[in-house]
């Protein structure tokens, strides 16, 4: 069962949904120039960048203000 979270702007976002406006607002290129992260960068592809974002926190931190820095 979820809790409330009033205060987060990210609630009830996911990371697929974060990731594919972003890449449809801005493209891959432009993805990789403001977040310099080889997902991004070299063979672009929503289930390999999200592969590697769950895997790693700092990186899907930075998305997620990337995100919320274009809403």
């Amino acid at each position: 069962m979820s809790l409330p979270q009033p205060g987060n702007p990210l609630h009830g976002i996911t990371l697929e949904k974060m990731l594919t406006e972003l890449v449809e607002m801005m493209g891959w290129n432009a993805m990789g120039t403001a977040l310099p992260i080889r997902c991004f960068t070299h063979e672009p592809s929503i289930a390999s960048s999200l592969k590697f974002l769950r895997r790693t926190p700092w990186a899907r931190a930075r998305v997620e203000a990337l995100y919320l820095r274009r809403k």
